[in-house]
């Protein structure tokens, strides 16, 4: 996590470590390793990264998906939304895909999302952000959201805990 490796005063970045193969990534181990090893305290926390395919749709995920959350030994609740509950996915004509969330099961803490949708890339920033908070899903489900984005599908799925939203208005919140 300070980038330094198992030798005094060398310090290591991007696909020569065993870190994650995304640029953001080596980009974001360079930096800090350029503080560490000029006497700073940088740490890299990769406990909520993002990863995106960008495939037509785009794969997207953060944090835990079910499997590895029940294999840690984790009680998980999950919900899967479809695209064809997302108003802009239905104004765009292209409802093909799903988001999904795990939650933990007592306390509601977001634990991972997965989305396959045409722009999974740019809301699973915002579940970053959510993860790195230890939001809810409750309390994301209260988030207010613009109107006809594809990132107000993580409000949607996260009210699919509690509520059929298929039974919303438009813009219920």
């Amino acid at each position: 996590e300070r980038m330094q490796t198992n030798v005094p005063d060398i310090y290591a970045a991007g696909d020569c470590t065993d870190q994650p193969q995304f640029v953001y990534v080596a980009a974001a181990g360079g930096s800090r390793a350029g503080v560490n090893m000029t006497g700073g305290e940088a740490m890299l926390d990769l406990s909520a990264m993002p990863a995106v395919i960008f495939t037509d749709p785009q794969v997207a995920t953060v944090g835990l998906t079910e499997e590895r959350a029940t294999t840690q030994g984790l009680q998980v609740d999950t919900r899967v939304l479809s695209l064809d509950s997302v108003p802009r996915a239905l104004v765009n004509f292209d409802t093909h895909g799903f988001i999904k969330m795990v939650a933990e099961q007592d306390s509601g803490r977001l634990l991972g999302v997965q989305a396959v949708a045409a722009e999974a890339g740019e809301l699973i920033q915002t579940a970053v952000m959510a993860m790195r908070a230890n939001m809810t899903v409750q309390e994301l489900a209260e988030e207010l959201f613009p109107y006809l984005t594809t990132v107000e599908g993580l409000k949607l799925c996260a009210q699919t805990f509690t509520t059929d939203v298929t039974q919303l208005s438009c813009c219920a919140g």
